[in-house]
């Protein structure tokens, strides 16, 4: 198993833009939680067919796919179907994550989990790398992006961990505010250290 960087972050942090930065500059392969969660639930998985037999065809979209914007109504109405969902794909997903991480050929790898915090998973990860951004800017990049009103973004906001809760769980930060776009150096410094260490884990 290469040595792992657990990359995680508020919405609208810039996550997947700092991922796609150590990729393209350094060649660090990327895990990412959000793309896993999608691949298990693709059309004929068994995790897409479990979710069709316990909530009936109407789930799924008419070409065959997972109607996303449906299994989130039932599940934001249904606590007890919310459980079950997440006792079924959350399994899936560590399995796969760690099967992908066993297969990363770059010196070591970023694990992207979105809600690595509230799901208590920094143990996959040798190191916590945390993307921080205040609220204002990440209520206005979600707004912007996801097309809603404060409303929505605020409560999204709010279903996940504070930004205090996630910067305890970290080793390391990037800052990541609108006026901060000198994300390469705050990289090129983290990747020296992330050599580093894999190197000293060998």
């Amino acid at each position: 198993m290469p040595f792992v960087v657990g990359l995680t972050g508020g919405i609208a942090s810039g996550k997947t833009t700092i991922a796609n930065l150590f990729n393209q500059h350094f060649g660090i392969e990327i895990v990412d939680a959000d793309v896993i969660a999608r691949e298990v639930v693709e059309p004929n998985s068994p995790g897409l067919n479990a979710i069709e037999a316990k909530f009936g065809s109407e789930i799924l979209l008419s070409d065959g796919t997972l109607n996303r914007a449906k299994l989130r109504e039932v599940i934001f109405s249904d606590p007890v179907a919310k459980e079950w969902l997440n006792a079924l794909l959350h399994p899936m997903i560590r399995e796969k994550m760690l099967s992908d991480l066993s297969r990363v050929r770059s010196e070591y790898a970023l694990l992207v989990i979105p809600l690595m915090v509230e799901n208590n998973l920094q143990t996959l990860a040798d190191n916590v790398l945390v993307v921080d951004v205040d609220e204002e800017t990440q209520l206005a990049r979600t707004m912007a992006r996801d097309h809603i009103d404060r409303q929505q973004a605020e409560s999204i906001l709010a279903s996940q961990a504070s930004r205090q809760q996630r910067l305890a769980s970290a080793d390391y930060v990037i800052k990541n505010n609108t006026e901060n776009q000198k994300l390469l150096p705050q990289i090129t410094e983290l990747h020296k250290k992330f050599l580093e260490m894999s190197r000293e884990d060998l």
